[in-house]
């Protein structure tokens, strides 16, 4: 591996790379594993600890469970995502197929455009989730963005308005998203990795009558 690095080059954080030179660089080093590009900047974040593997998979887990019950739309993690000219690495993601209607697309290995929903697990990398990873989610068009964070216990749901994202208010501790009718959030059993509560919620969310008529909606747009 260190000859193919010393002839191409390799992924330093904190470089200023275009998307086309870091996507060159990406190819060439199958060792890195975790890297993305966001502003122009090169970011890898630390081996992902236990906690942040663990939170990742509840998460996944109730997104999944929400797909499974409304066609039309794919549940991935830790794809690279060609979105403006930066390449994040969003830990998991919502997205609308394009035959549902959905804009994203695929463009050979990687996706292309903004999933409707993005989610990340913050804990080493909480410093750039909630500010350049945020404002990129914004520009790009990302509806909604959810962010844990594990060392503060504390969820974040973010909804684009406008241009602007403004924080969802819950109740009584549930997130109720406006793009996803039906995706209910039940915070603190997540926090609490009380899946079966967190699932509990996300059931009535899908038994509503916004989360068939959305059912509906997509199956109409079907192409």
């Amino acid at each position: 591996m260190a000859t193919v690095a010393n002839e191409v080059g390799t992924l330093v954080h904190g470089d200023n790379l275009t998307q086309k030179e870091f996507l060159r660089l990406w190819e060439a080093l199958p060792e890195f594993k975790y890297a993305e590009l966001i502003g122009g900047v090169v970011y890898m974040p630390s081996p992902l600890s236990i906690e942040h593997g663990e939170a990742d998979v509840s998460l996944g887990y109730w997104l999944e469970h929400y797909a499974i019950n409304t066609p039309g739309l794919k549940v991935g993690g830790n794809v690279t995502w060609l979105m403006l000219k930066d390449a994040p690495q969003p830990d998991l993601y919502l997205r609308i197929l394009p035959e549902f209607g959905g804009p994203s697309r695929i463009k050979g290995k990687y996706l292309v455009g903004a999933p409707e929903f993005i989610a990340e697990i913050c804990l080493s990398s909480t410093s750039y989730d909630l500010h350049q990873k945020l404002e990129l989610y914004r520009t790009a068009g990302v509806k909604e963005y959810l962010t844990v964070l594990l060392k503060d216990e504390e969820v974040r749901w973010h909804r684009l308005v406008g241009k602007k994202y403004k924080r969802l208010t819950e109740h009584q501790g549930t997130y109720q998203s406006v793009a996803f009718p039906g995706l209910w959030l039940n915070a603190p059993a997540l926090l609490e990795d009380n899946m079966l509560k967190v699932i509990e919620t996300l059931e009535r969310g899908l038994q509503t009558p916004e989360h068939a008529a959305f059912v509906k909606h997509l199956s109409s747009r079907r192409s």
